[in-house]
């Protein structure tokens, strides 16, 4: 267990520094940084001189060296617009996106995995039919158009939640269900594939031979044996959800990194675009290891692949 575990490690390392570094090149090759960060009317002394103070005027490795030991040390620079510290406005405003996701993901998978035993355990019936139907059209629904209805109906007309900002847990609801309503479709389709592939299993119709029932054979037996592929959907789709809620965290005024990357785009701060787009992909590699570490826990045999 322990070299797979250090080998998980050091690719996990590896993915980081590849991740940094095409961050780091991307930014360079859209254009001069120091012309994105000033508005067009900008001089070219401005530049210049912007340039100069940044030390983008240096040979490109000599740029990226100096990149890598301030990636070490957390020294990501300062956001043009706030005058503080890139990633501290970043590390403020994660646990706000975090939260979020955390709770977008509780409801998709309660719902996407209860969808998807009710649709395996019922398979070919009308009542799966009906739930299949209801995942293809939730999936092809827009987040856009999901959180605006949700906002129509929930906080104009109902006035049971608020429409927009972070005042207490009724902030929270409609912005998690926004994002959690396109990761119910592939949470649903897998636990229903899944568990259909293992109760079709040699030993499961051995098992129904034996006089196990039908829902001792999902819950006791079969629904253990289905998780692996659904938590690989679970992992992916929390990291897409951290990495992709701008769009909510905008429509619901969250204030989340995806609100910050916005504000930093909209003001050309690159520092601040730079390193929130940096922390998203840490912390998607994390959530990527740590699910593997789920696989190891689950299913021991994964050690020696």
């Amino acid at each position: 267990m322990r070299p797979y575990i250090i080998r998980r490690v050091w690719q996990s390392l590896l993915a980081v520094l590849g991740a940094a570094t095409v961050i780091f090149f991307i930014i360079r090759l859209s254009g001069d940084p120091a012309r994105l960060m000033l508005p067009p009317e900008a001089g070219e002394e401005q530049v210049a001189a912007l340039r100069s103070s940044l030390g983008y005027d240096r040979p490109l490795l000599m740029q990226y060296v100096d990149y890598l030991k301030d990636l070490i040390t957390g020294n990501l620079g300062n956001s043009l617009y706030f005058k503080e510290s890139a990633l501290q406005l970043v590390l403020d405003r994660l646990p706000q996106t975090i939260g979020l996701a955390v709770a977008a993901i509780v409801i998709a998978v309660v719902v996407g995995m209860l969808v998807g035993i009710v649709s395996a355990y019922k398979k070919n019936s009308f009542v799966d039919y009906l739930l299949s139907t209801w995942i293809f059209v939730t999936q092809s629904l827009p987040v856009f158009w999901v959180g605006i209805v949700l906002i129509l109906i929930f906080s104009v007309q109902l006035h049971w939640f608020p429409t927009s900002g972070n005042r207490g847990w009724a902030s929270l609801v409609l912005p998690a269900i926004t994002l959690a309503a396109y990761p119910i479709a592939p949470i649903a389709r897998t636990m229903r594939s899944a568990l259909i592939d293992v109760l079709e299993q040699s030993y499961m119709i051995t098992s129904k031979a034996q006089g196990f029932s039908r829902r001792q054979m999902v819950f006791r037996r079969g629904l253990k044996n289905a998780l692996l592929p659904v938590i690989t959907v679970i992992s992916l789709e929390f990291g897409v959800m951290i990495a992709g809620a701008v769009v909510t965290e905008t429509i619901f005024s969250w204030p989340g990194v995806g609100q910050l990357i916005v504000q930093g785009v909209s003001n050309r701060d690159f520092p601040l675009v730079q390193a929130s787009i940096l922390v998203i992909s840490v912390l998607y590699i994390a959530i990527n290891f740590l699910t593997d570490l789920i696989y190891l826990w689950i299913d021991p045999r994964i050690k020696v692949q």
